[in-house]
């Protein structure tokens, strides 16, 4: 049992880094951020940050509004938190190719980013160790606001963010429209094809986890 939650702390990594790659492709493409990448990089453009550390901050901000709206907060949302963004900013750093400035070529680019944010969803989420940040704020918020539809209240969510991030200085273009609505239909259509339903997964928080360690030994 030790062994299995070990390799699902690593299949979190794993599928982090998968995601991570899709971000900087997202970024790559250079034709405007999804909303909270945009505020990322407004955070970054004010503060002696990168973007993986204003990321890792924010991320970290997040989980604690996580915590204060009693949301299960597990390992795969506490390395999320710690790791997507730096991870995002290695391959940015390390990414050879000069700076995009094709429309087309940007589309695509992001469009096969889109399929990476999937799949490594796909595999951190398969660990069953709870969802990143932003979406347990996204259901916390959910909860609160039941009269409205989750769907309502994640575009008033993003609106915000994505407004905040503009007037710090994200970058804000066709991209951020075809993130806003694309991300997520790229996603779904993966997940027809993979057959992966997330809504089925029974996800372990970090006490039931350390609970099972210790019992562990």
């Amino acid at each position: 049992m030790k062994k299995t939650i070990i390799l699902e702390w690593i299949k979190i990594i794993l599928g982090l880094a998968v995601f991570a790659f899709g971000v900087h492709l997202t970024i790559y493409a250079n034709i405007g951020l999804a909303p909270w990448d945009c505020l990322g990089m407004g955070i970054a453009a004010h503060t002696p940050f990168n973007y993986g550390i204003s990321m890792t901050i924010l991320a970290v901000t997040i989980v604690l509004i996580d915590i204060g709206l009693k949301e299960k907060i597990g390992f795969g949302t506490i390395i999320d938190a710690l790791l997507t963004g730096n991870i995002v900013q290695l391959f940015n750093n390390l990414n050879p190719f000069p700076q995009n400035n094709s429309l087309l070529i940007g589309i695509a680019v992001m469009l096969t980013g889109f399929v990476f944010m999937a799949l490594g969803m796909w595999i951190y989420m398969s660990s069953c160790q709870c969802c990143g940040p932003r979406d347990a704020l996204l259901v916390g918020l959910g909860k609160r606001m039941n009269r409205i539809p989750i769907g309502i209240v994640e575009i008033i969510l993003w609106a915000v963010v994505l407004l905040i991030g503009y007037l710090l200085g994200g970058p804000v273009g066709i991209g951020t429209l075809i993130s806003t609505f694309g991300a997520g239909l790229v996603m779904q259509l993966v997940y027809n094809l993979i057959r992966f339903e997330p809504r089925h997964l029974k996800h372990k928080d970090v006490i039931t986890v350390v609970k099972m360690l210790r019992d562990l030994g």
